[in-house]
């Protein structure tokens, strides 16, 4: 039900196939209406296809000819018209079971609750992989080294200073004492080699929808079990901005873009921010109820910040003031009391297919013959880890390089190696190293 799968759905629909379309929450889109409002275009000449239909329709709602700027209910309500009138079947509330084997071949996939779809070709447009898993298909987790694909983006990097700590903070219990332990939300791991590869996955967080509408402000309740001292690293961060004269604004704490009618899409920036590093490691490949647990986790995390930010008497006054004035959309993702259903899965299992996307053909060093598709954002990796090194605490995996052309993506990197599943396609989990992935990831 993401965005990939809502357009693979109704394009094989019009093309004349019989589709059907499994969901494992309630919504269809994504993130693309679950929050990330503010389209990652890159090159707006890249974007075809039935994706420019989408924002045409969306341009139709707010009156232009195209809109890329979006509303979360609206994006939803656009992606329900395109199923409808291409006449496909949603199941929702569908988690995959088990998947069922002839050969190189899958017959048959069985969710939870027992029903049975059967189909001469299956789609894997989920964010996670599951099905391309299940049919035993080649992935890889994590960040390889840059020798396994002659890169140099790849693995972990050296500290960079695009979201990282402009001042230091000290990331021990007791400062100065490493004895006594590391803060909460340091991950208590070495430095490691810049370009060696690791288990690291880059951060998740949630693309909150907020206003200053006092009409449809409604609050941000803090988590159940808040404790402020999870936050003492933001806290040393701010006082140790407020000693070398800086005070930041929210906009330094969060990316605050403007949405239409009043509503924003809230994305990480900065040191600390909504990115909540180094905590989902086990999603890609855990069950459900571990997947959960995990979501919630980054919830309860998101909203602590944001309530340490508008509650505590260390924050400066201004900046609490300012953080009070938001609050949740009343009119937006209504089920869940205005919080996103979309967790943002920057990236997961990922297939290694006979073509690997990487970072050669980003730069547009390599040809592509098959090529099925464009990519155009710049090669984005969020931070993937959050250690200390040197007394002081360090955001480690942030890369953003760019100023590249739309380049081809290959047929090859959506279909399994042959003879391991030759009924699949996996646009979304697609065949690529953790950097090119940054890049073609973009929705």
């Amino acid at each position: 039900g993401t965005s990939d799968g809502v357009v693979a759905a109704a394009q094989a629909a019009r093309a004349g196939q019989k589709v059907v379309l499994t969901e494992a929450g309630n919504h269809v889109g994504g993130m693309t209406s679950g929050g990330l409002s503010q389209t990652d275009i890159g090159n707006k000449a890249a974007i075809g296809g039935m994706a420019r239909e989408f924002y045409q329709r969306m341009g139709r709602h707010y009156g232009s000819n195209e809109n890329w700027k979006l509303e979360p209910s609206v994006a939803e309500s656009v992606f329900l018209d395109m199923l409808a009138e291409a006449k496909v079947p949603v199941h929702f509330h569908e988690r995959l079971k088990s998947v069922k084997k002839k050969g190189a071949r899958i017959i048959a996939i069985t969710m939870e609750d027992g029903k049975v779809f059967r189909a001469k070709m299956y789609i894997d447009a989920s964010y996670e992989g599951d099905l391309m898993a299940l049919a035993k298909v080649s992935y890889f987790v994590g960040r390889e080294p840059n020798s396994t694909y002659n890169e140099t983006l790849d693995g972990i990097r050296a500290a960079t200073p695009k979201h990282q700590f402009t001042v230091a903070v000290d990331p021990y219990m007791r400062p100065g004492d490493p004895g006594s332990g590391l803060l909460p939300l340091i991950q208590n791991q070495p430095p490691g080699t810049a370009g060696a590869g690791d288990k690291s996955v880059q951060a998740y967080n949630f693309r909150l929808c907020l206003t200053q509408n006092p009409t449809n402000k409604i609050p941000i309740d803090p988590p159940a079990h808040y404790e402020a001292a999870q936050y003492e690293m933001l806290a040393r961060y701010l006082e140790a901005l407020a000693t070398a004269g800086r005070t930041p604004r929210l906009g330094q704490l969060m990316d605050i873009q403007p949405m239409p009618n009043g509503k924003t899409d809230i994305n990480n920036n900065g040191a600390f921010s909504t990115d909540f590093i180094g905590q989902n490691y086990q999603y890609p490949e855990a069950d459900g109820a571990e997947r959960a647990r995990i979501r919630q986790a980054h919830e309860d995390y998101t909203r602590g910040f944001l309530h340490f930010l508008a509650d505590d008497s260390r924050v400066p006054a201004a900046l609490r003031s300012e953080m009070q004035s938001w609050g949740l959309c009343k009119d937006e993702f209504k089920d869940a009391g205005g919080w996103p259903h979309q967790l943002y899965i920057r990236e997961a299992r990922r297939m290694v297919s006979d073509y690997v996307m990487t970072e050669k053909n980003c730069r547009y060093s390599l040809d592509v013959p098959d090529a099925i598709g464009l990519a155009a954002y710049t090669m984005d990796s969020h931070n993937c880890r959050r250690i200390a090194r040197d007394g002081r605490v360090e955001n480690e995996g942030d890369v953003q390089v760019g100023g590249f052309p739309p380049y081809p993506i290959s047929y090859r990197a959506f279909t399994p190696k042959p003879g391991q599943c030759g009924n699949l396609l996996v646009p979304v989990c697609l065949s690529a190293s953790h950097i090119a992935y940054g890049s073609i990831r973009m929705e």
